[in-house]
Parts: C-alpha cells; structure tokens; sequence
C-alpha cells in the first residue's frame, strides 16, 4: 500500500528536498505542501494523509497548535515532528500534543524513509531513551496531578497491577525484550500488555504511553 505524505515546513528547499527522496519511492506519495500550521490543517483535512511530516517552528499558526488540530480531527493521521535540535521543547510540547515521534532534520534519507514507513504502520519512531532523556529535561514543565488524555488517575486504576508495571518500565525507556528481563516474562507477554496499555489509555503508541507515564507520575524524571 501506497503511504500518503503531507509535507510541512517553511522553507521551501527542504520541502523540495523532502519531496525528492519520498518521491524516489514507489511506496510513498507526496500528497501536499504546506508553509505554516493553517494550511497544514487545511490540507490534512483535504487529503487526509497517513502521516504528516511537521516542522514546528513556523510564523503564524506553529506545528504544535497544528497537530493538535490535526490529531483532534483526524486520528488515524500520524504526525512526525522534525526539529533541529533532539532536545527541544517545541518537539516535547509536539509529543504532548499528539505527535507520534520526532525525526531531526539532518537525519539520514534512508532515516527519513524508515520513519515514515514506521509511524505510518502504527510504530513510534523515537527511541525510548532519547523520549525519556526529552521528558527528562522537560518534566518542569509537567503538570503536578495526572491531567493527561488518558484520564489520569481513573485511567490508572484501570490498568492491573501488571500493566502498570510493564507501563513503568516502558517509560524508562526499555524496549520489550528488556522489560521481559527486567520483569521476568516473555516478550511475547510484554508486547500483549502493552497493546492492552495502549487500548485501555486510548493512547496511539509508546511514545504517547511514556508522557502518559510522566504525566502521572508513574516514573520520576532521572
């Protein structure tokens, strides 16, 4: 199947650029292009892309108030943050808002294409750590009381005491095969908690489980 791509950025040679390795592709189709937030949202309710590729640091409407809007209105659309810096707020506040991952703008092209091909099937594309070393440097930021779109403390109690502990260790950045260690089951098991973790939160994907996680204090900033 073919992955529709919407395009956003402000500078018109990376959106050429961008264009140009994903057209390169036979699996990926450029569907738009957009200079700021307001068209993005216009284009991505036009074209209802499969993953949208988001700048965030643009005059007028930012990527943030975008992919809210985007997310809010379109869910099976996944957004894909790209930033200059792997610590920086606006990519923080992007996961907050709904976002899927983040990708720098100097990644690799064959780094481009994977993150498009794995946010577009479901998959966060932000490592664990680098997710929870950005929370890490963020967690001010975090509210006191779990305020998260999960439900807090109500979507919390929801989830059994197993779950809650495999949730955890996600959130401390451990893959599946290392949260089996860690808590002595199979990866198999682990990978059905967190598909429960994420069905029970209504939550999109690990990355969005890690801020739910921080948000509700479940882990502690390092």
């Amino acid at each position: 199947m073919t992955v529709r791509v919407l395009l956003v950025d402000d500078q018109p040679l990376l959106r050429v650029a961008f264009t140009l390795v994903l057209d390169s592709q036979p699996d990926l189709e450029v569907v738009g292009e957009a200079d700021d937030g307001a068209a993005a949202v216009r284009l991505a309710a036009e074209h209802r892309p499969d993953v949208v590729l988001m700048d965030v640091r643009m005059p007028g409407m930012d990527g943030i108030e975008a992919t809210r809007r985007i997310v809010d209105d379109s869910p099976d659309t996944k957004v894909l943050i790209m930033t200059t810096f792997d610590l920086d707020e606006y990519a923080f506040a992007g996961l907050r808002a709904g976002a899927s991952g983040f990708l720098l703008k100097n990644a690799q092209p064959a780094e481009l294409l994977s993150a498009i091909r794995s946010v577009a099937a479901g998959d966060a594309v932000v490592a664990p750590r680098i997710t929870r070393r950005l929370l890490d440097q963020f967690a001010s930021q975090l509210p006191a009381n779990g305020t998260s779109a999960g439900g807090g403390e109500a979507a919390v109690e929801a989830l059994t005491a197993r779950e809650r502990s495999v949730l955890a260790q996600v959130a401390r950045g451990l893959s599946n095969a290392e949260v089996a260690a860690e808590l002595f089951l199979a990866e198999a098991t682990v990978k059905t908690h967190v598909s429960r973790i994420l069905l029970k939160l209504g939550l999109r994907d690990r990355v969005q489980a890690v801020v739910f996680a921080y948000e509700n204090r479940l882990v502690r900033p390092s």
